[in-house]
């Protein structure tokens, strides 16, 4: 009895401090938020938030920011990725502790960076200035809003792209170009199919980075309309923290769908490719 106990003892201390972690950084927010956002009227408090142009209009800007940041991020990093995990070069390991670097940056050095780059007084209005005799300021928007995720969301996708690469069977590439395949056909038929499991999880997590982020928006906000700028314009500027409290709830369920979707995608495709 003592054999059966006993392992069973240390599996709930093992993961007790995970379950508390749970508990008290998602579960009980999760909860507050759906009592604020409900406050006893919650189908109207909703109705009301979908209806709103305002911030349907935030949601959708958000959605299409974090869907175009997320596929320019794949194409660039998987051109990238491969040509480092494949090819050894002077200057590969400092050249890839660059492109890695910015996981070291949180969103508002980003967002100054981007001001830095194409702010009023920033390098490529600088530069437009004296070719064109107009200055190119685009660090407000949403351009320079997208130039800050993508920054700091290839870094993550190559890494992911780097170790796939490596577990691919360099075997089927040299069939296949023993047979007359182009590179573009093997490519397409063999290299992307076995990296998309990990493509795609790696899409995932970086749409819910840029639907959620905030420091860099918040750096860049003057014409910015995303909705964690919306959030926190309701609760802090408004003090409406029922409305506040209901697009969160709406943020995190549309990002939790795109995780969901994404597992289950791309479970599909690791039994595809087995």
């Amino acid at each position: 009895m003592n054999d059966l106990t006993f392992p069973l003892r240390w599996r709930i201390a093992l993961i007790a401090p995970a379950l508390a972690v749970f508990l008290a950084f998602w579960l009980l927010p999760m909860v507050s938020l759906a009592q604020i956002s409900g406050d006893g009227h919650a189908f109207a408090t909703y109705r009301a938030m979908l209806t709103h142009p305002r911030y349907m209009s935030s949601l959708a800007a958000t959605v299409a920011l974090s869907a175009a940041v997320t596929l320019a991020t794949l194409v660039l990093s998987v051109i990238a990725g491969l040509h480092l995990a494949r090819r050894e070069f002077a200057g590969r390991r400092t050249l890839l502790a660059l492109l890695t670097f910015p996981l070291a940056f949180p969103g508002v050095v980003v967002g100054f960076m981007v001001i830095m780059l194409a702010g009023r007084q920033g390098l490529i209005g600088a530069l437009s200035m004296k070719l064109t005799g107009d200055r190119w300021v685009f660090a407000y928007s949403m351009t320079g809003l997208f130039l800050g995720y993508l920054y700091f969301s290839i870094p993550r996708v190559i890494v992911t792209v780097m170790a796939s690469a490596s577990k691919l069977d360099p075997t089927l590439e040299e069939a296949a170009r023993s047979l007359g395949a182009s590179s573009l056909r093997i490519s397409c038929d063999i290299v992307l199919p076995a990296l998309s499991p990990g493509l795609i999880a790696a899409g995932a997590v970086c749409f819910a980075t840029a639907m959620g982020a905030f420091g860099t928006a918040f750096t860049l906000a003057t014409d910015i309309d995303v909705l964690p700028m919306t959030i926190y314009t309701e609760f802090t500027l408004n003090a409406n923290m029922v409305t506040a409290a209901g697009l969160s709830i709406v943020l995190g369920l549309v990002t939790w769908l795109v995780l969901w979707l994404a597992r289950n995608v791309s479970g599909s495709a690791v039994a595809a490719s087995a």
